[in-house]
């Protein structure tokens, strides 16, 4: 009876080390998948604020040319 008793726990022990491995695999998977797609955010912003900037020095340029202009001609 001994020997069943400590087959039984033995596989339990098995069993549960086996699921604490798969959820620590499992988790460190997800926190490197949700740190990575942090990263491609930040290029995105990165990449928007990129083109309203140049978007605002495009109309700073446009306005300087009319004032030049306006201050030209006067």
């Amino acid at each position: 009876m001994s020997s069943t008793s400590s087959k039984i726990v033995l596989a339990l022990s098995f069993i549960i080390s086996g699921g604490i491995v798969t959820y620590v695999h499992v988790k460190q998977q997800m926190d490197r998948d949700r740190m990575h797609e942090g990263v491609i955010k930040d290029t995105e912003r990165q990449q928007k604020r990129k083109i309203e900037n140049l978007y605002i020095l495009e109309k700073q340029n446009e306005l300087t040319k009319q004032l030049k202009k306006d201050l030209g001609s006067s």
